[in-house]
C-alpha cells in the first residue's frame, strides 16, 4: 500500500513538472505562425516597387496610345488645336486599307522564319560549343559576343556594302563562282532578295544571344546521364532528341518566344535597308507602316491604332508559348 502511495506521488508530480513545460511550448507553436506569414508576404512587398515602376514605365505609354487612337491627331494637333475625339473611326479607316493587311501577312510570314532560323541556327552552335575542345570553344564564343556587340547600324552598313549592286562582294564572289546572272545584280530593288537580306541581318545579329543561352542550358544536362544512356545503347541522335533537347526545352521555349516578340517589332534595320533604294510600299512591315502613318502622313490617330493592333497580335502570337511555359512551372 505504501509501495503504490509513492509511486502515485511520483507520477503525480511527473505530470505537474511536465505541465509548465507543455503550457509553455503552446504560446510558442501559435506565435509561430506569425512569422510564417510575414514570410510568405516578404517576396510580395519585395516586388511592389518593381511593379510600381513598370506600371508607371509602361502603363502611361498604353494609355497614350489607347486615348490618341481614339482621337483626330494630326499636323494641326501639334500645333495646339486640340484634339477630336472620333471613337472608333481611326480603327475602322486604317483596318480597311488593304495596305495594312498586307503589311500583316508579311510581317508575320517575316518573323516566323526569322525566328525559327534564328533558333534552329542558334542550337546548331550551342552543340558545337559543347561538343568541340576548350580552345575552339573560346574562340566561336568570343566571335559571337563580337557580332552581338556590334552596333546595330554599323552591322546593317556593313550589310548593304556587301549586298551593293555595283561594289558588292556578294556579287564578286557569285560571278567569279560562274553566275553571271549576279553582275550588277540589285539585291535591295526586288522585295523577295531585299527580305532574305533584311533576313541574313537581323539573324546574323540574334544568333549569339540564342546560341549562348542554348548552350547554358546544355552544360547543366548531368553527363552520368548521357553516359548512361551510351551504355545502353543510345546513339547521338537518340541522345540529342530524347535526352539533351527535352531538358533544354524550357530555355528554348522561351529564347523562341523572344525572338517572335523582337522580330515582330523590327524596324531599324528595314529603315536602313529601305534607304539604300528599296521599294518602300512593297518592303513596309508592321513598326515601318506605322512609321509611315504617324511622322510620314501626320496621321497619328491611326498610326496608335495600329500599334494598339500589334500589341493585340504580340500577345496573340505568344500566348501557345507562355501557356506551354505556365503547364511546365505548374
Amino acid at each position: 500500500m505504501t509501495t503504490h502511495a509513492k509511486s502515485s506521488v511520483r507520477s503525480t508530480s511527473d505530470v505537474a513538472a511536465r505541465a509548465p513545460r507543455d503550457g509553455a511550448a503552446r504560446p510558442t507553436r501559435q506565435g509561430a505562425g506569425r512569422p510564417r506569414r510575414s514570410g510568405r508576404l516578404a517576396p510580395y512587398l519585395l516586388l511592389t516597387p518593381a511593379v510600381l515602376v513598370l506600371l508607371a514605365g509602361l502603363g502611361y505609354p498604353v494609355y497614350w496610345q489607347v486615348v490618341t487612337s481614339l482621337q483626330e491627331y494630326g499636323l494641326a494637333q501639334q500645333f495646339g488645336q486640340p484634339p477630336e475625339f472620333v471613337g472608333l473611326d481611326n480603327y475602322a479607316r486604317i483596318f480597311a486599307e488593304d495596305a495594312l493587311w498586307a503589311v500583316v501577312v508579311r510581317s508575320v510570314g517575316f518573323l516566323l522564319v526569322t525566328a525559327f532560323t534564328t533558333v534552329l541556327i542558334g542550337l546548331v552552335f550551342a552543340l558545337l560549343m559543347r561538343a568541340v575542345p576548350a580552345a575552339l570553344r573560346l574562340a566561336l564564343q568570343i566571335s559571337m559576343l563580337l557580332a552581338w556587340a556590334m552596333p546595330m547600324v554599323a552591322a546593317v552598313v556593313v550589310f548593304r556594302w556587301l549586298f551593293d549592286y555595283r561594289t558588292g562582294v556578294i556579287n564578286w564572289l557569285l560571278t567569279q563562282a560562274g553566275l553571271t546572272g549576279f553582275q550588277g545584280y540589285a539585291w535591295l530593288s526586288q522585295p523577295l532578295s531585299f527580305f532574305f537580306v533584311a533576313s541574313f541581318v537581323i539573324v546574323w545579329m540574334s544568333v549569339p544571344f540564342v546560341a549562348l543561352s542554348m548552350y547554358a542550358g546544355l552544360v547543366q544536362v548531368s553527363e552520368e546521364v548521357i553516359e548512361a544512356a551510351r551504355i545502353d545503347g543510345a546513339n547521338r541522335r537518340q541522345i540529342l532528341t530524347n535526352i539533351l533537347l527535352p531538358l533544354v526545352r524550357p530555355v528554348l521555349s522561351i529564347v523562341l518566344l523572344l525572338q517572335i516578340i523582337w522580330d515582330l517589332r523590327v524596324f531599324a534595320q528595314i529603315r536602313l535597308l529601305q534607304d539604300a533604294g528599296a521599294p518602300v510600299s512593297e518592303t513596309n512591315l508592321l513598326g515601318n507602316f506605322i512609321y509611315e502613318l504617324g511622322v510620314g502622313r501626320q496621321d497619328f490617330g491611326g498610326a496608335a491604332a495600329v500599334s494598339l493592333f500589334v500589341l493585340a497580335l504580340t500577345a496573340l502570337l505568344s500566348w501557345p508559348y507562355v501557356r506551354s511555359l505556365m503547364k511546365e512551372d505548374s
